[in-house]
């Protein structure tokens, strides 16, 4: 974080969100004051309060890739949550608190794989030497030899050197196919799997917890590829070797410091009681019930308490409907960046489809190179389609930069069912190729709306 300036955050986002220059501000800002509040002395550095954002504007133009990018960008455990869904049948004010369990149970995976990623060179030694014990016969111990004068030592070889073969041939892959007999740890109960497909997730879970520490593991043996069983020892023997309880506290510590929470659809719960005709408890709520979690509080779950003071909490909303102001006070004051992201257009369109990193004619040329089919997009036809997009949001729901997808989807339908029978060929797909696919629905409004 100290090498990441707002300038460079705002430059890496550049690479795969186009436009939308005050949200990358906002959000570059927002992390680098985390970085300065871990500068501080302790006393002062629990009294900086996170500086969460409202992200307002139509879907599609970007604010959960910015989210989602920025977390990349740092490592941050991240999760986005619908808000709107806490308004659903079935959930109850507690539930809200889902959100910080399931970002923990994220970080504890994130923390995992980097230790177990540390340690691979070590559990890849160990899982091969297990390996090998699988293929190679134990030798009977042979009782020691005298020598004397005028006997021979003793030849230096045997199971040694025919250890060092297989582990040559192990290495080189040549025995991928053989099979051998491993034992599996079985990793729930038949009363635990019968709980499973009832929708009790948490509960299973927490059943699977208990268990563990009352019932002896399950041994299976099972017959599998020296290919398998080299993937299965080694995530066995990286197991082994890193310290979960560390796991779980980096894992939390992280959350608490560096945790990201992504609220979408926060203008659905914008209103309040009497704003829709009539009581509408449940919008009003489910506020009352985020507000304690965005202030700051702790948090129970199966790794232990998680405090919420520092997460930075990105909410974001269309806001047709309902505006800001309409939050309850107290949840506003917990939002006090407010940025809006600007509608897209033919211009944003055609720099969207060339320019980022991961742009829509990069992947769809790549994807059919997979095939052996050189396909080339010519700017003519990029300004038609984005020309297109722009029409098509116009007439029917403004979905933004996803009516790409769909457009680019519909464009190589038929390319990419072709694709394996046109190995070799070169494609060219300029704007007349882009009017004779896609004129037709466009000029028909109703189907445009069933097909773009």
């Amino acid at each position: 974080m100290e090498q990441l300036t707002p300038r460079q955050i705002v430059h890496e986002l550049d690479k795969y969100i186009i436009g939308q220059a005050d949200a990358k501000r906002a959000v570059a800002i927002a992390l680098r004051n985390r970085w300065r509040r871990q500068q501080l002395q302790p006393e002062l550095r629990e009294e900086v309060a996170p500086k969460n954002i409202i992200m307002i504007g139509p879907t599609g133009v970007g604010k959960t890739e910015i989210a989602r990018r920025l977390a990349r960008l740092t490592r941050s455990p991240f999760t986005k949550v619908e808000a709107s869904k806490f308004t659903e049948i079935g959930y109850v004010g507690r539930d809200v608190e889902s959100m910080i369990r399931d970002l923990t149970e994220l970080s504890r995976n994130m923390v995992r794989q980097e230790m177990i990623e540390a340690v691979e060179p070590d559990a890849i030694r160990r899982a091969e030497e297990r390996l090998l014990d699988m293929l190679l016969p134990p030798t009977p111990k042979s009782p020691p030899q005298q020598t004397g004068v005028g006997l021979d030592p003793p030849a230096e070889q045997g199971p040694s050197s025919t250890r060092d073969k297989v582990r040559r041939l192990l290495k080189e892959g040549h025995l991928d196919e053989r099979e051998v007999e491993i034992e599996v740890t079985e990793t729930q109960s038949p009363f635990v799997q019968a709980l499973a497909g009832s929708g009790m997730e948490d509960m299973e879970h927490q059943i699977k917890e208990m268990l563990s520490g009352f019932m002896p593991q399950r041994k299976k043996a099972r017959r599998v590829t020296v290919a398998e069983a080299r993937d299965i020892l080694i995530q066995e023997e990286a197991d082994k070797l890193i310290d979960m309880d560390k796991v779980t506290r980096q894992a939390v510590e992280r959350v608490e410091q560096a945790g990201i929470i992504f609220l979408d659809e926060i203008d659905k719960i914008a209103g309040r009681e009497g704003t829709y005709g009539g009581p509408d408890v449940s919008r009003e709520g489910v506020q009352r019930d985020l507000l304690p979690i965005v202030e700051g509080t702790t948090v129970m779950t199966k790794y232990g308490p998680v405090k919420t003071d520092h997460i930075l909490f990105i909410a974001a909303g269309a806001f047709h409907s309902a505006k800001p102001s309409d939050l309850l006070p107290e949840l506003q004051g917990r939002f006090p960046i407010r940025v809006e992201l600007e509608s897209l257009h033919k211009a944003e369109f055609i720099r969207i489809l060339t320019e980022p990193a991961n742009a829509l004619t990069k992947q769809y040329v790549a994807l059919m190179g997979t095939e052996g089919v050189r396909a080339t997009i010519t700017e003519d036809a990029v300004e038609e389609i984005a020309s297109m997009a722009e029409l098509v949001n116009t007439r029917t729901e403004n979905i933004g930069a996803r009516r790409l997808h769909t457009i680019m989807e519909r464009l190589f339908e038929e390319i990419s069912f072709e694709a394996p029978e046109r190995r070799g060929e070169e494609i060219l797909i300029d704007a007349p190729y882009v009017r004779k696919k896609l004129e037709a629905i466009i000029k028909d409004e109703d189907l445009s709306r069933y097909i773009l």
